[in-house]
């Protein structure tokens, strides 16, 4: 048990307790495990949460489909970004670096 700084003990400290990790069981129906692609994406936001519209462009059409919507906090966004960023460095890692370069790969409209 700590001392407190004026003596006795200190109450604990819960974050410094590690919890036993929760396992998820993720549920996937088959519609739903069928995916969509996306080859667009904007990103809009205020000061409470972001929203993702995720869309299909055809070449030589000028209209963006949107298939799917995101809405998610900051704090979401934030993991997000956070578990995107390690899957493509894990993804270089094993199959090399994707081009970045705009121009080259990026469909017109594709908001990055």
């Amino acid at each position: 048990m700590r001392e407190s700084p004026r003596g006795g003990p200190a109450p604990e400290d819960p974050l410094a307790e590690k919890k036993a990790p929760i396992e998820l069981k993720f549920q996937l129906d088959e519609h739903t495990a069928e995916g969509i692609y996306s080859n667009f994406l904007s990103v809009l936001h205020n000061q409470g949460e972001f929203v993702m519209d995720f869309g299909r462009i055809v070449p030589g059409k000028p209209e963006v489909k949107i298939l799917s919507r995101l809405i998610c906090t900051p704090i979401t966004m934030k993991q997000i970004v956070r578990t995107l960023q390690e899957n493509l460095e894990r993804y270089e890692a094993s199959f090399g670096p994707v081009p970045a370069d705009k121009g080259s790969t990026s469909p017109p409209g594709f908001v990055q």
